[in-house]
This record gives structure tokens, C-alpha cells and sequence, in this order.
């Protein structure tokens, strides 16, 4: 079929022309609402007019950058990335939903929908905790970036990985912009805030920091790890108290693992910060911290175990290590790794205060003294976590820097 652009009134006609959907509902009559609100696609939810347990998600790429509108062109394609890399996910992880129909042709998607969950972003902002969270979405983490990487494949499937996600510049060359450059600087995408220009003036002539900053981008543009969320924030996970599915993985591509572990762990900060500034729920934020080093160490202990059970790969032939060889291999790159994924969450959380689209845990405080508190504060720790990056030891130094 011929891209045209789905909505509430020509949505069901799509969905019926495809035979999958069309046993799905029965051929009921469907109710359809636009329930997206993020920053770069639509968003539908299809129900049975007949029959109210059976709903899907609908989600579509339109040649433009929703949030802003359409005088920001950007090329539908993205959903071609999203497919491929949920359809890969999904072999690896059991945290993906269920994918019931993709259309590259149309930038179209279409799957479980999520009724009994809830955007972890919003839970958080409610102070729900998630107590299976931290041992989901380390399994996810150790699955998906361990199995797409060297680490685990072989040259020629490494290569085909690579070469099918080579093409998502244009997603790429928006992260290299709004997390890496424009938040920094004078730019006209950058949030209107005037209480915060002094400490933006002191950022954009912060030598150290914009030094920090360029080694981390140059890590995003040249290393290609894994094969990557792209965009892994509280905001892209479903969870309830015995559930988490990530979803929304259109920016993904093959590159630095520290950059999707530190996406999470700069989302969970930002969401200490808020509680910390409006409330001091100190059971909550509590848990927060303990969800961080939770996280980090679970994804640690499965990576190396998947590592371990994995005789030859493209980096190491069998019989190359001994065991003593590997352990010490082993222990660098970890250490690496949460360098890195430090340096990179620095750099998320910086780029949420000033840059466009915030996190709503922060944009959404309505007291104008609580929410500059809350944007300095996040400002001063993800500062920290980029000078102190290549310091840190142990998941654990920082919430030190987190509590100064």
C-alpha cells in the first residue's frame, strides 16, 4: 500500500485490509483515539466497539518532527528502525509487546496494547515502586546489548546487524545535535528559560565540561558496540507491578552500550530529583537509589554470565583466553562500560533542563521556585557525572555525587 497518513477516521479501513487485524477484532467496528504524546510520532488506540478486551496500538511516522510540527521535516523512515530493531528485540527479550503486523511502506506498527500497565515516567511521579523493575530490564539490557555485540556474535552477523541500521543517520544526527551539542550552547531549539541563563552562559564557556562532553559524542559517533535502544528513558517502558516492556525504539542503531545504560540511569536520577525538591519522600527516594545500584549490578552478573557461556565470538576464538585471560577482560570492560554509561546519563540529564523536550518529572513541577531548584540541582549533578566520569569506580560513588 502507498504511504498516506493514518487518522481516527481512516484508521479502521487500514486495519481491515490486513487479514491478521482484521481475525483480531472479529470485524467489529472499532473506536479509535489519538492517545500519543511524544515527541516524534502518532500514536492510536483501536478497540472493538463489541468487545472492550480487544484493543491494539496503532503507531505511525509522519515526514515531520511532531513536537515541533511541520516546518521541522524529518524523514518518516525512522519507523523502518523501530520495526527492525523491536522485531530483533523481540528474539532476544521477552520485555518487548507483542508485534502484530509491520509496514515499512506505510511507517507503521501495530501492537499489544498495554491496558493493565502504565508509562513508568508517570508511575514514578506518583511514587509507585516497581519491585521486579531492576531484575527486568537488566535481563533486557544484558540480553539485547551483550547478543548484538562482538561479545557474543560472529563477524559476518555482526556485520549484517550493522549494515541494517547504518542508514538511520537522520535520528542519530538529532541525538548528535540535542544531547550532545545545542543544549550547551546558544541554540533556537533550546527551552525558553531566563532563570536559568546564568548558569547556561556558565555552561556554554565551561571549558573542561564542553571537553568531556565532545569525547562522549565522539564515542556516540564512532562505536559500534551494539545494537541500541537509542532512547531508553522511564518514558519508553510500560511496567506494573509484576510487568516492564520497552517500546518506542525508533532513534535505535548500532553503537556505544554505555549510551542506553546511561539513558536509563539519567532518567532515574532525574525522577530522584524531583522527589527530592517537591517532597524528601525519603523511603521513595530510597528506593530510587537502590533501583540504580540495583540495576547496574544484576546487568553486570548476566552479562558476564552470557559471557561466560559463550565459547567463541567475533572477538575471541576458542581456546584464545584462558580463564584467568577473560576474567581480567572481563572486569576492564565492565569497568568501562560504567564509565562511559555515567559520562553519557551526565549528558542526558544536562540536555533535559536545557535543551528541547524536558522530562515531565521536572517541566511538570507548577511551583516556578521548586522547578529552577530541581533544574539546578539535576543541572549540577549531570555536570558532575561528566567531569567525574572516567573517576568512577563503583555504581554505588554515584549517589555520593547525587547527595552533595
Amino acid at each position: 500500500m502507498p504511504y498516506k497518513i493514518l487518522n481516527t477516521k481512516n484508521i479502521e479501513e487500514y486495519l481491515f485490509s490486513l487479514s491478521a487485524i482484521r481475525e483480531f477484532f472479529n470485524s467489529q467496528s472499532l473506536e479509535v483515539k489519538e492517545i500519543g504524546d511524544g515527541n516524534l510520532n502518532f500514536v492510536f488506540l483501536a478497540s472493538s466497539k463489541a468487545d472492550s478486551t480487544k484493543s491494539l496500538i496503532v503507531k505511525q511516522a509522519v515526514p515531520y518532527l511532531r513536537c515541533v510540527g511541520e516546518e521541522y521535516p524529518l524523514s518518516r523512515e525512522r519507523m523502518t528502525y523501530e520495526i527492525r530493531s523491536l522485531e530483533t528485540f523481540a528474539t532476544l527479550s521477552e520485555h518487548i509487546p507483542t508485534i502484530y503486523h509491520s509496514d515499512e511502506a506505510m511507517s507503521v506498527i501495530v501492537m499489544e496494547y498495554l491496558g493493565e500497565h502504565i508509562i513508568m515516567r508517570k508511575g514514578m511521579i506518583e511514587s509507585t515502586r516497581y519491585p521486579l523493575f531492576a531484575s527486568h530490564i537488566s535481563t533486557y539490557l544484558a540480553n539485547t546489548l551483550f547478543k548484538t555485540s562482538s561479545l557474543y556474535l560472529s563477524n559476518v552477523d555482526k556485520a549484517a546487524l550493522v549494515s541494517a541500521f547504518v542508514d538511520n543517520s537522520e535520528l542519530c544526527k538529532l541525538t548528535q545535535d540535542f544531547v550532545f551539542s545545542a543544549p550547551f550552547m546558544t541554540h533556537e531549539t533550546n527551552a525558553e528559560l531566563p532563570e536559568l541563563q546564568d548558569v547556561a552562559d556558565k555552561i556554554a564557556n565551561d571549558t573542561e565540561l564542553k571537553v568531556k562532553i565532545l569525547e562522549l559524542k565522539y564515542k556516540f559517533m564512532n562505536q559500534s558496540e551494539a545494537l541500541l535502544h537509542g532512547d531508553l528513558h522511564t518514558g519508553s517502558i510500560m511496567v506494573n507491578q509484576s510487568d516492564t516492556y520497552v517500546f518506542d525504539s525508533e532513534f535505535a542503531f548500532v553503537g556505544p552500550m554505555g549510551f542506553d545504560t546511561g539513558a536509563l540511569i539519567a532518567n532515574l536520577v532525574m525522577s530522584w530529583v524531583s522527589h527530592h525538591v517537591q517532597d524528601s519522600n525519603v523511603e521513595y527516594l530510597m528506593w530510587i537509589e537502590e533501583t540504580i545500584v540495583s540495576v547496574w549490578q544484576l546487568f553486570t552478573e548476566k552479562f558476564i554470565t552470557l559471557w561466560n557461556e559463550t565459547p567463541q565470538s567475533a572477538l575471541i576464538l576458542k581456546g584464545y583466553a584462558s580463564a584467568e585471560v577473560l576474567q581480567a577482560y572481563q572486569k576492564e570492560f565492565m569497568h568501562n562500560l560504567l564509565q562511559e554509561s555515567i559520562g553519557f546519563a551526565g549528558c542526558k540529564i544536562m540536555r533535559r533542563q536545557l535543551g528541547i523536550a524536558g522530562v515531565e518529572d521536572i517541566r511538570g513541577i507548577s511551583n516556578v521556585v521548586t522547578r529552577e531548584k530541581a533544574n539546578r540541582l539535576a543541572l549540577n549533578i549531570g555536570e558532575q557525572f561528566i567531569k567525574e566520569y572516567k573517576n568512577i569506580e563503583k555504581i554505588e560513588d554515584i549517589i555520593k555525587i547525587m547527595k552533595v
